[in-house]
């Protein structure tokens, strides 16, 4: 496998400054195959934003393999006091695809994530449509807790450092910064203070690939994994179908949402739709393509991206596999 055409790809984007930084890494089922860094280290630790989603995901799709949740448990099963005055059952499955229906604070609110997510109003009723959350995250780790008796973070990073995915961090000191970041409406400092579950963690591109790796691993009974076959199975099963995107995802950007795995089943640029992960706010990509049996990780720091498609790395990456 030759991955040339996907670093020129980063390289090309690093020298035209539409990328500040860039880290970009290839991995199979045995690990790590491709890894360079423009302009930064491939040590180097970036803010990973809504990659946290799915991380946070497999805590709680852990959790649920054990006996302890499932995607039908009610939040107000962890929170007895969310939702006074909604007539309806907001539920772990709602929450982990974007469709809870709960109002969006933004990404450096100073109120804390759980006074956030107990006195937020109702945009929909839960399950009638999707806009992406990520205030519902606070949600799931309320229930990982309350399940497991572990804060999400520590049962995420524990499961972590089994594979290799020993950076993963909330701490945010000596990270790549987003140099455009306040033009691009948040403050790195009060985003960070959040800590939050759908948006919080820090990280290299070795932690991921490492992730990825064994994600693909799942199934081939060598080892124990991070995931059983069933488990990952649930998480990429489709939970939106056809009910309403609502922005800023509309129908028209071809996905669905797993069990916080982006699902991009639909989307018109890809030439491989077999494909699951995330991307974050400032530029951050994790996907993960089964049928190609290869991951691929992009850390970089623009918020605003002019230019920039990461579906032409994509596929850059499939066709070298």
């Amino acid at each position: 496998m030759t991955f040339d055409a996907a670093f020129d790809w980063a390289r090309r984007h690093v020298e035209s400054e539409r990328l500040p930084t860039a880290v970009l890494g290839i991995a199979t089922a045995d690990g790590i195959v491709a890894l360079d860094g423009f302009g930064a280290g491939t040590d180097a630790v970036y803010p990973l934003f809504s990659i946290t989603k799915v991380l946070t995901g497999i805590t709680a799709a852990r959790a649920i393999e054990r006996g302890l949740l499932t995607p039908e448990t009610p939040l107000t099963t962890a929170l007895p006091t969310f939702g006074t005055g909604r007539d309806d059952v907001v539920r772990l499955r709602h929450l982990a695809s974007h469709t809870s229906g709960i109002s969006e604070p933004p990404l450096d609110t100073r109120v804390p994530l759980r006074e956030e997510l107990l006195s937020r109003g109702r945009d929909f009723a839960a399950g009638t449509a999707s806009r992406y959350s990520t205030l519902a995250f606070e949600g799931i780790a309320a229930m990982i807790e309350h399940a497991t008796g572990a804060r999400w973070d520590a049962a995420t990073l524990d499961w972590a450092s089994t594979i290799g995915a020993h950076g993963l961090t909330l701490v945010a000191e000596g990270c790549v910064d987003v140099p455009d970041a306040a033009a691009g409406g948040l403050d790195m400092d009060a985003f960070h203070a959040t800590r939050a579950p759908g948006a919080g963690l820090l990280g290299r591109a070795e932690d991921l690939l490492n992730i990825g790796a064994e994600l693909l691993r799942v199934g081939e009974g060598a080892r124990d994994g991070i995931l059983t076959p069933a488990g990952l199975a649930m998480m990429l099963r489709p939970l939106t179908d056809d009910i309403p995107r609502l922005d800023p995802y509309p129908q028209e950007r071809g996905q669905d949402w797993g069990f916080t795995f982006n699902l991009r089943s639909r989307a018109p640029g890809l030439i491989d739709r077999d494909t699951y992960g995330h991307g974050g706010w400032a530029g951050t990509e994790f996907w993960v393509h089964p049928s190609a049996g290869v991951c691929w990780v992009l850390l970089t720091n623009r918020a605003v991206r002019v230019g920039v498609d990461a579906d032409e790395l994509d596929n850059a990456v499939v066709s070298a596999s």
